[in-house]
Protein backbone atom coordinates (compact mmCIF):
# COMPACT_ATOMS: atom_id res chain seq x y z
CA UNK A 1 0.00 0.00 0.00
CA UNK A 2 1.29 3.23 -1.52
CA UNK A 3 1.60 6.12 1.23
CA UNK A 4 1.23 9.26 0.50
CA UNK A 5 3.02 11.84 2.18
CA UNK A 6 1.27 14.97 3.71
CA UNK A 7 3.57 17.49 1.88
CA UNK A 8 2.10 16.08 -1.41
CA UNK A 9 -1.40 16.02 -0.19
CA UNK A 10 -1.15 19.73 0.35
CA UNK A 11 0.07 20.13 -3.05
CA UNK A 12 -2.50 18.01 -4.61
CA UNK A 13 -5.29 20.19 -2.79
CA UNK A 14 -3.42 23.21 -3.66
CA UNK A 15 -4.12 22.10 -7.04
CA UNK A 16 -7.38 20.85 -6.80
CA UNK A 17 -8.56 24.47 -5.60
CA UNK A 18 -6.68 26.28 -8.60
CA UNK A 19 -8.39 23.98 -11.28
CA UNK A 20 -12.01 24.58 -9.54
CA UNK A 21 -10.85 28.61 -9.09
CA UNK A 22 -9.95 28.64 -13.21
CA UNK A 23 -13.30 26.59 -14.45
CA UNK A 24 -15.37 29.63 -12.12
CA UNK A 25 -13.36 32.90 -13.89
CA UNK A 26 -13.40 30.70 -17.11
CA UNK A 27 -17.81 30.35 -16.73
CA UNK A 28 -17.84 33.75 -15.43
CA UNK A 29 -15.46 34.71 -18.80
CA UNK A 30 -17.72 33.12 -20.89
CA UNK A 31 -21.00 34.78 -19.52
CA UNK A 32 -19.53 38.36 -20.28
CA UNK A 33 -18.97 37.06 -23.23
CA UNK A 34 -22.56 36.22 -24.31
CA UNK A 35 -23.73 39.20 -22.80
CA UNK A 36 -21.33 41.16 -25.11
CA UNK A 37 -22.81 39.12 -28.18
CA UNK A 38 -25.54 39.39 -27.29
CA UNK A 39 -25.44 43.37 -26.53
CA UNK A 40 -23.75 43.40 -30.33
CA UNK A 41 -27.18 41.51 -31.44
CA UNK A 42 -30.40 43.98 -33.43
CA UNK A 43 -32.44 41.75 -30.45
CA UNK A 44 -30.67 43.11 -28.00
CA UNK A 45 -29.87 46.34 -29.15
CA UNK A 46 -33.22 47.34 -29.85
CA UNK A 47 -34.25 48.38 -26.02
CA UNK A 48 -36.84 50.78 -26.35
CA UNK A 49 -36.10 54.33 -24.32
CA UNK A 50 -38.45 54.62 -21.68
CA UNK A 51 -38.66 58.91 -22.34
CA UNK A 52 -36.20 60.83 -24.68
CA UNK A 53 -36.75 63.71 -27.37
CA UNK A 54 -34.58 63.58 -30.56
CA UNK A 55 -33.90 66.42 -33.11
CA UNK A 56 -32.83 65.21 -36.87
CA UNK A 57 -32.03 67.70 -39.62
CA UNK A 58 -30.16 70.13 -41.28
CA UNK A 59 -29.44 73.82 -41.47
CA UNK A 60 -32.44 74.33 -43.20
CA UNK A 61 -36.03 73.73 -42.91
CA UNK A 62 -37.34 70.05 -42.28
CA UNK A 63 -40.82 69.84 -41.38
CA UNK A 64 -42.17 66.42 -39.82
CA UNK A 65 -45.63 65.46 -40.85
CA UNK A 66 -46.03 61.60 -39.76
CA UNK A 67 -44.53 58.84 -37.21
CA UNK A 68 -44.94 55.35 -36.77
CA UNK A 69 -43.48 53.27 -34.52
CA UNK A 70 -41.85 50.23 -36.76
CA UNK A 71 -42.27 46.11 -36.15
CA UNK A 72 -38.36 46.37 -34.26
CA UNK A 73 -39.66 48.61 -31.87
CA UNK A 74 -37.96 52.03 -33.43
CA UNK A 75 -39.58 54.54 -35.49
CA UNK A 76 -39.91 56.12 -38.35
CA UNK A 77 -40.83 59.62 -39.49
CA UNK A 78 -41.92 61.42 -42.90
CA UNK A 79 -41.72 64.72 -43.96
CA UNK A 80 -39.90 67.53 -46.36
CA UNK A 81 -36.43 68.93 -46.11
CA UNK A 82 -34.67 72.02 -48.30
CA UNK A 83 -31.07 71.36 -46.24
CA UNK A 84 -30.84 68.10 -48.26
CA UNK A 85 -31.64 66.57 -51.84
CA UNK A 86 -32.01 66.88 -55.28
CA UNK A 87 -34.38 70.09 -55.44
CA UNK A 88 -35.76 73.10 -53.78
CA UNK A 89 -37.47 70.53 -51.72
CA UNK A 90 -37.44 66.72 -51.27
CA UNK A 91 -39.45 63.88 -49.26
CA UNK A 92 -37.38 63.32 -46.03
CA UNK A 93 -37.43 59.99 -44.57
CA UNK A 94 -35.97 59.04 -41.32
CA UNK A 95 -35.22 55.53 -39.43
CA UNK A 96 -34.32 55.38 -35.78
CA UNK A 97 -33.85 52.44 -33.79
CA UNK A 98 -35.86 52.20 -30.34
CA UNK A 99 -33.52 53.97 -28.38
CA UNK A 100 -33.07 56.83 -30.29
CA UNK A 101 -29.92 56.32 -32.70
CA UNK A 102 -30.17 57.84 -36.02
CA UNK A 103 -30.26 54.51 -38.69
CA UNK A 104 -30.41 55.90 -41.99
CA UNK A 105 -32.08 59.02 -43.87
CA UNK A 106 -33.23 59.14 -47.57
CA UNK A 107 -34.13 62.33 -49.85
CA UNK A 108 -36.09 61.33 -52.71
CA UNK A 109 -37.55 63.77 -55.30
CA UNK A 110 -36.04 65.92 -58.39
CA UNK A 111 -35.55 69.03 -59.29
CA UNK A 112 -38.52 71.23 -57.86
CA UNK A 113 -40.90 70.67 -54.61
CA UNK A 114 -41.46 67.36 -53.18
CA UNK A 115 -43.18 66.55 -49.77
CA UNK A 116 -43.81 63.40 -47.75
CA UNK A 117 -46.98 63.76 -45.34
CA UNK A 118 -47.83 59.88 -44.59
CA UNK A 119 -45.83 57.24 -44.09
CA UNK A 120 -46.83 53.67 -43.27
CA UNK A 121 -44.47 50.26 -42.48
CA UNK A 122 -45.58 47.36 -44.75
CA UNK A 123 -46.20 43.97 -43.76
CA UNK A 124 -42.66 42.85 -45.66
CA UNK A 125 -40.96 45.45 -43.37
CA UNK A 126 -40.07 48.11 -46.21
CA UNK A 127 -41.94 51.66 -46.09
CA UNK A 128 -44.38 54.09 -48.37
CA UNK A 129 -44.95 57.12 -48.67
CA UNK A 130 -47.25 59.98 -50.22
CA UNK A 131 -47.30 63.31 -50.07
CA UNK A 132 -46.85 65.52 -53.74
CA UNK A 133 -44.32 66.48 -56.62
CA UNK A 134 -44.37 69.57 -58.64
CA UNK A 135 -40.99 67.58 -60.58
CA UNK A 136 -43.05 64.87 -62.16
CA UNK A 137 -46.61 64.23 -63.17
CA UNK A 138 -48.82 65.56 -65.17
CA UNK A 139 -49.77 68.70 -63.86
CA UNK A 140 -48.92 71.58 -61.24
CA UNK A 141 -49.06 69.00 -58.40
CA UNK A 142 -49.52 65.30 -58.14
CA UNK A 143 -49.72 62.37 -55.42
CA UNK A 144 -46.25 61.03 -55.03
CA UNK A 145 -46.34 57.69 -54.17
CA UNK A 146 -42.80 55.98 -52.96
CA UNK A 147 -41.81 52.80 -51.80
CA UNK A 148 -38.29 51.82 -49.74
CA UNK A 149 -37.14 48.68 -48.95
CA UNK A 150 -36.29 47.95 -45.07
CA UNK A 151 -33.28 49.80 -45.49
CA UNK A 152 -34.67 52.87 -47.50
CA UNK A 153 -33.33 51.65 -50.84
CA UNK A 154 -35.88 52.98 -53.59
CA UNK A 155 -37.87 50.00 -54.94
CA UNK A 156 -40.30 52.41 -57.53
CA UNK A 157 -42.51 55.57 -57.25
CA UNK A 158 -45.60 56.82 -58.52
CA UNK A 159 -47.63 60.28 -59.51
CA UNK A 160 -51.22 60.26 -60.06
CA UNK A 161 -53.24 63.14 -61.10
CA UNK A 162 -54.29 65.41 -63.74
CA UNK A 163 -53.96 68.98 -65.00
CA UNK A 164 -54.53 70.84 -61.53
CA UNK A 165 -53.50 69.83 -58.36
CA UNK A 166 -53.50 66.50 -56.63
CA UNK A 167 -52.08 66.31 -53.29
CA UNK A 168 -51.86 62.79 -51.06
CA UNK A 169 -52.09 63.23 -47.46
CA UNK A 170 -52.67 59.48 -45.82
CA UNK A 171 -52.28 56.22 -46.53
CA UNK A 172 -52.14 52.76 -45.14
CA UNK A 173 -51.62 49.40 -46.38
CA UNK A 174 -54.38 47.50 -46.87
CA UNK A 175 -55.70 43.49 -45.99
CA UNK A 176 -54.97 42.66 -49.89
CA UNK A 177 -51.38 43.91 -49.68
CA UNK A 178 -52.09 47.14 -51.85
CA UNK A 179 -52.68 50.74 -50.74
CA UNK A 180 -55.41 53.30 -49.90
CA UNK A 181 -54.27 57.10 -50.43
CA UNK A 182 -56.77 59.80 -48.89
CA UNK A 183 -56.22 63.63 -50.29
CA UNK A 184 -58.01 66.25 -52.33
CA UNK A 185 -58.14 66.56 -56.17
CA UNK A 186 -58.27 70.15 -58.47
CA UNK A 187 -58.08 67.79 -61.55
CA UNK A 188 -61.22 65.85 -61.54
CA UNK A 189 -63.40 67.61 -59.05
CA UNK A 190 -67.27 68.35 -59.46
CA UNK A 191 -65.94 72.38 -57.76
CA UNK A 192 -63.68 73.49 -56.18
CA UNK A 193 -61.13 70.93 -54.90
CA UNK A 194 -62.85 67.62 -53.53
CA UNK A 195 -61.43 64.91 -52.07
CA UNK A 196 -59.65 62.05 -53.78
CA UNK A 197 -59.42 58.62 -53.34
CA UNK A 198 -56.93 56.17 -54.47
CA UNK A 199 -56.59 52.70 -54.47
CA UNK A 200 -53.70 50.68 -55.97
CA UNK A 201 -52.38 47.02 -56.12
CA UNK A 202 -48.94 46.14 -54.25
CA UNK A 203 -46.60 47.21 -57.25
CA UNK A 204 -48.20 50.65 -56.93
CA UNK A 205 -50.30 50.37 -60.04
CA UNK A 206 -53.70 51.93 -60.10
CA UNK A 207 -56.99 50.18 -59.54
CA UNK A 208 -60.05 52.76 -59.34
CA UNK A 209 -60.06 55.92 -58.05
CA UNK A 210 -63.11 58.48 -56.91
CA UNK A 211 -63.68 61.75 -55.99
CA UNK A 212 -65.95 63.20 -53.44
CA UNK A 213 -67.75 66.66 -52.97
CA UNK A 214 -69.93 68.90 -53.45
CA UNK A 215 -69.49 72.35 -55.20
CA UNK A 216 -67.43 74.60 -53.12
CA UNK A 217 -64.09 73.17 -51.19
CA UNK A 218 -63.50 69.45 -49.80
CA UNK A 219 -60.80 67.40 -48.69
CA UNK A 220 -59.85 64.43 -46.93
CA UNK A 221 -57.09 64.24 -44.33
CA UNK A 222 -56.89 60.98 -42.94
CA UNK A 223 -57.78 57.87 -44.45
CA UNK A 224 -58.52 54.24 -42.88
CA UNK A 225 -59.65 50.68 -44.02
CA UNK A 226 -61.88 49.61 -42.04
CA UNK A 227 -62.98 46.12 -40.14
CA UNK A 228 -65.48 44.96 -43.38
CA UNK A 229 -62.89 45.68 -45.49
CA UNK A 230 -64.13 49.23 -46.85
CA UNK A 231 -63.07 52.87 -46.13
CA UNK A 232 -63.22 55.72 -43.94
CA UNK A 233 -61.87 59.24 -44.05
CA UNK A 234 -62.20 62.31 -42.96
CA UNK A 235 -61.48 66.03 -43.49
CA UNK A 236 -62.87 69.25 -44.01
CA UNK A 237 -66.56 70.31 -46.05
CA UNK A 238 -67.33 73.79 -47.22
CA UNK A 239 -69.95 72.29 -49.91
CA UNK A 240 -72.27 71.11 -47.00
CA UNK A 241 -72.73 71.42 -42.96
CA UNK A 242 -73.82 74.31 -40.90
CA UNK A 243 -70.88 76.76 -40.87
CA UNK A 244 -68.05 77.89 -43.12
CA UNK A 245 -66.54 74.77 -42.91
CA UNK A 246 -67.75 71.04 -41.18
CA UNK A 247 -65.90 67.98 -39.90
CA UNK A 248 -66.60 65.67 -42.86
CA UNK A 249 -66.45 61.78 -42.47
CA UNK A 250 -67.29 59.67 -45.48
CA UNK A 251 -67.56 55.59 -45.34
CA UNK A 252 -67.10 53.45 -48.89
CA UNK A 253 -67.06 50.48 -49.42
CA UNK A 254 -64.21 48.13 -50.69
CA UNK A 255 -64.99 48.78 -54.53
CA UNK A 256 -65.08 52.93 -53.39
CA UNK A 257 -68.77 52.96 -53.38
CA UNK A 258 -70.56 55.72 -50.87
CA UNK A 259 -72.06 53.89 -47.82
CA UNK A 260 -72.94 57.37 -46.03
CA UNK A 261 -71.46 60.78 -45.25
CA UNK A 262 -71.81 62.99 -42.43
CA UNK A 263 -71.10 66.57 -41.69
CA UNK A 264 -70.30 67.70 -38.11
CA UNK A 265 -69.84 70.89 -36.82
CA UNK A 266 -71.26 74.72 -35.89
CA UNK A 267 -71.73 77.92 -37.56
CA UNK A 268 -67.72 78.91 -38.08
CA UNK A 269 -64.41 76.36 -39.39
CA UNK A 270 -64.60 72.57 -38.18
CA UNK A 271 -61.73 70.60 -39.26
CA UNK A 272 -61.40 66.81 -39.27
CA UNK A 273 -57.51 66.06 -39.38
CA UNK A 274 -57.42 62.04 -38.20
CA UNK A 275 -59.76 59.54 -37.72
CA UNK A 276 -59.42 55.73 -36.55
CA UNK A 277 -61.89 52.93 -36.17
CA UNK A 278 -62.46 51.38 -32.59
CA UNK A 279 -62.38 48.52 -31.02
CA UNK A 280 -66.26 48.82 -30.70
CA UNK A 281 -66.91 49.33 -34.76
CA UNK A 282 -67.43 52.77 -34.43
CA UNK A 283 -65.21 55.93 -35.06
CA UNK A 284 -63.19 58.56 -33.62
CA UNK A 285 -62.06 61.83 -35.16
CA UNK A 286 -59.65 64.69 -33.93
CA UNK A 287 -59.15 68.17 -35.61
CA UNK A 288 -60.16 71.53 -34.72
CA UNK A 289 -63.07 73.94 -33.90
CA UNK A 290 -63.41 77.67 -34.08
CA UNK A 291 -67.53 76.94 -33.95
CA UNK A 292 -67.22 76.00 -30.01
CA UNK A 293 -64.72 75.66 -27.11
CA UNK A 294 -62.89 78.17 -24.63
CA UNK A 295 -60.86 80.07 -27.03
CA UNK A 296 -59.90 81.07 -30.74
CA UNK A 297 -59.64 77.03 -31.99
CA UNK A 298 -59.73 74.18 -29.50
CA UNK A 299 -58.95 70.73 -30.18
CA UNK A 300 -62.32 68.84 -31.27
CA UNK A 301 -62.98 65.02 -30.65
CA UNK A 302 -66.38 63.86 -31.93
CA UNK A 303 -67.11 59.49 -31.65
CA UNK A 304 -69.97 58.22 -34.12
CA UNK A 305 -70.74 54.42 -33.81
CA UNK A 306 -70.53 52.59 -36.51
CA UNK A 307 -74.04 53.98 -38.64
CA UNK A 308 -72.06 57.26 -38.38
CA UNK A 309 -74.48 58.55 -35.68
CA UNK A 310 -73.12 60.99 -32.98
CA UNK A 311 -72.33 59.41 -30.24
CA UNK A 312 -70.79 62.97 -28.40
CA UNK A 313 -68.43 65.66 -28.41
CA UNK A 314 -65.61 67.05 -26.61
CA UNK A 315 -63.08 70.22 -27.15
CA UNK A 316 -60.29 70.84 -25.30
CA UNK A 317 -58.56 73.98 -24.70
CA UNK A 318 -58.17 77.31 -23.60
CA UNK A 319 -58.20 80.91 -24.94
CA UNK A 320 -55.50 80.63 -28.03
CA UNK A 321 -55.00 78.59 -30.49
CA UNK A 322 -55.23 74.44 -29.91
CA UNK A 323 -55.42 71.60 -32.33
CA UNK A 324 -55.66 67.78 -32.56
CA UNK A 325 -53.68 65.99 -35.31
CA UNK A 326 -53.58 62.66 -34.34
CA UNK A 327 -55.71 60.34 -32.81
CA UNK A 328 -55.24 56.39 -32.07
CA UNK A 329 -57.54 54.60 -29.46
CA UNK A 330 -55.29 52.90 -26.74
CA UNK A 331 -55.56 49.12 -25.50
CA UNK A 332 -57.60 49.97 -22.06
CA UNK A 333 -60.26 51.72 -24.63
CA UNK A 334 -59.22 55.58 -24.13
CA UNK A 335 -57.78 58.10 -26.59
CA UNK A 336 -54.56 59.32 -27.21
CA UNK A 337 -54.34 62.79 -29.00
CA UNK A 338 -51.51 64.56 -30.55
CA UNK A 339 -51.29 68.55 -31.72
CA UNK A 340 -50.57 71.43 -31.14
CA UNK A 341 -51.12 74.70 -28.42
CA UNK A 342 -50.73 78.34 -28.31
CA UNK A 343 -52.33 78.11 -24.97
CA UNK A 344 -49.94 76.23 -22.53
CA UNK A 345 -46.57 75.82 -22.93
CA UNK A 346 -43.29 77.50 -22.70
CA UNK A 347 -43.43 78.98 -26.25
CA UNK A 348 -45.65 80.46 -29.02
CA UNK A 349 -46.77 77.05 -29.87
CA UNK A 350 -46.29 73.64 -28.31
CA UNK A 351 -46.95 70.05 -29.05
CA UNK A 352 -49.56 69.19 -27.23
CA UNK A 353 -50.63 65.43 -25.88
CA UNK A 354 -53.96 64.76 -24.92
CA UNK A 355 -55.37 61.87 -23.18
CA UNK A 356 -59.06 61.01 -22.51
CA UNK A 357 -60.88 58.19 -20.70
CA UNK A 358 -63.44 56.04 -23.29
CA UNK A 359 -66.31 58.18 -22.58
CA UNK A 360 -63.65 61.28 -23.54
CA UNK A 361 -63.36 62.71 -19.74
CA UNK A 362 -59.88 64.39 -19.72
CA UNK A 363 -57.38 62.44 -17.74
CA UNK A 364 -54.86 64.36 -18.17
CA UNK A 365 -52.51 66.74 -20.66
CA UNK A 366 -48.89 67.41 -21.36
CA UNK A 367 -46.93 69.97 -23.30
CA UNK A 368 -43.33 69.26 -25.36
CA UNK A 369 -42.12 72.39 -26.58
CA UNK A 370 -39.14 75.43 -26.17
CA UNK A 371 -39.20 79.00 -26.74
CA UNK A 372 -40.32 78.70 -30.85
CA UNK A 373 -43.46 77.05 -32.31
CA UNK A 374 -43.10 73.26 -32.02
CA UNK A 375 -46.12 71.45 -33.41
CA UNK A 376 -46.83 67.47 -32.54
CA UNK A 377 -48.28 66.08 -35.87
CA UNK A 378 -48.52 62.25 -35.67
CA UNK A 379 -48.86 60.31 -32.33
CA UNK A 380 -48.88 56.43 -31.02
CA UNK A 381 -48.82 54.50 -28.35
CA UNK A 382 -45.62 52.29 -27.93
CA UNK A 383 -45.10 48.82 -27.43
CA UNK A 384 -43.64 49.31 -24.14
CA UNK A 385 -46.90 51.14 -23.07
CA UNK A 386 -46.17 54.67 -23.60
CA UNK A 387 -46.69 56.57 -26.07
CA UNK A 388 -44.70 59.01 -28.91
CA UNK A 389 -45.29 61.74 -30.89
CA UNK A 390 -43.10 62.95 -33.69
CA UNK A 391 -43.75 66.48 -35.78
CA UNK A 392 -41.23 69.52 -36.22
CA UNK A 393 -39.43 71.93 -34.21
CA UNK A 394 -38.39 75.80 -34.14
CA UNK A 395 -37.36 75.33 -31.10
CA UNK A 396 -34.61 72.93 -31.00
CA UNK A 397 -32.10 71.81 -33.51
CA UNK A 398 -29.11 72.62 -36.53
CA UNK A 399 -31.39 74.69 -38.87
CA UNK A 400 -34.84 76.92 -39.09
CA UNK A 401 -37.15 73.88 -38.63
CA UNK A 402 -35.85 70.15 -37.76
CA UNK A 403 -37.85 66.82 -37.43
CA UNK A 404 -38.99 66.46 -33.56
CA UNK A 405 -39.69 62.72 -32.11
CA UNK A 406 -40.31 62.67 -27.91
CA UNK A 407 -40.52 59.29 -26.09
CA UNK A 408 -43.33 59.66 -23.22
CA UNK A 409 -43.27 56.89 -20.74
CA UNK A 410 -46.66 54.42 -19.73
CA UNK A 411 -46.98 57.44 -16.84
CA UNK A 412 -46.95 60.16 -19.62
CA UNK A 413 -43.45 61.43 -18.26
CA UNK A 414 -40.97 62.55 -20.28
CA UNK A 415 -37.57 64.48 -20.41
CA UNK A 416 -39.05 67.08 -22.07
CA UNK A 417 -42.88 67.01 -21.11
CA UNK A 418 -44.50 69.32 -18.32
CA UNK A 419 -48.06 68.90 -16.89
CA UNK A 420 -50.31 71.37 -18.91
CA UNK A 421 -54.22 72.06 -19.00
CA UNK A 422 -57.17 72.54 -20.67
CA UNK A 423 -60.65 73.67 -20.52
CA UNK A 424 -63.69 70.79 -21.97
CA UNK A 425 -67.20 71.40 -23.69
CA UNK A 426 -69.01 70.17 -26.27
CA UNK A 427 -70.42 71.11 -29.67
CA UNK A 428 -71.91 70.20 -32.76
CA UNK A 429 -74.73 69.18 -34.59
CA UNK A 430 -74.60 66.26 -37.46
CA UNK A 431 -76.16 66.41 -41.18
CA UNK A 432 -76.39 64.23 -44.06
CA UNK A 433 -74.99 65.33 -46.97
CA UNK A 434 -75.10 64.94 -50.89
CA UNK A 435 -72.29 64.43 -52.44
CA UNK A 436 -70.89 63.83 -55.86
CA UNK A 437 -68.64 61.01 -56.42
CA UNK A 438 -67.17 60.86 -59.58
CA UNK A 439 -64.55 57.99 -60.68
CA UNK A 440 -62.02 58.53 -62.22
CA UNK A 441 -58.25 57.11 -63.91
CA UNK A 442 -55.84 59.85 -63.49
CA UNK A 443 -52.57 59.42 -65.37
CA UNK A 444 -49.68 57.64 -63.50
CA UNK A 445 -46.21 58.02 -64.08
CA UNK A 446 -42.84 57.74 -61.79
CA UNK A 447 -40.15 59.65 -61.14
CA UNK A 448 -37.51 60.81 -58.10
CA UNK A 449 -33.61 60.11 -57.50
CA UNK A 450 -32.38 59.24 -54.11
CA UNK A 451 -30.07 60.78 -51.58
CA UNK A 452 -29.46 61.12 -47.70
CA UNK A 453 -28.68 63.37 -45.41
CA UNK A 454 -29.24 64.78 -41.63
CA UNK A 455 -27.50 64.54 -38.29
CA UNK A 456 -29.12 63.90 -34.88
CA UNK A 457 -29.13 65.56 -31.66
CA UNK A 458 -30.11 64.10 -28.39
CA UNK A 459 -31.74 66.94 -25.98
CA UNK A 460 -32.80 64.19 -23.53
CA UNK A 461 -32.70 60.02 -22.87
CA UNK A 462 -34.00 57.67 -20.56
CA UNK A 463 -33.58 53.92 -20.55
Amino acid sequence: MQIVEPRFNKFLCAISVLMHEMKSKARVLGFCLLILILSCSPLFSQRIAQQGAWVIGGEGFESGTSMQQTHDGGYVMTGHTDSFGAGNSDVYVVKLTGSGHLQWTKTIGGRNHESGNSVCQTRGGGYVITGYTTSFGAGNADIYLVKLGSSGDLEWSRTIGGAGQDIGSSIHQTTDGGFIIGGMSASYSTGNPDAYVVKLDSSGDLEWSKTIGGAADDWCSSIRQTHDGGYVFTGATSSFGAGKSDVYVVKLDASGNLQWEKAIGGTDSDLGKSICQTLDGGYIITGNTKSFGAGYADVYVIRLNASGELLWTKTIGSKDWDSGNSIVQTRDGGFLIGGQTFSFGAGSYDFYVVRLNPAGDLEWTKTIGGSASDSGNSICQTSDGGYAVGGSTKSFGEGYADFFLVKLDADANSCEATNSGGITGSGGTISNTNSVVTSNRGSVSSGGSIGKGGTLNVLCQKR
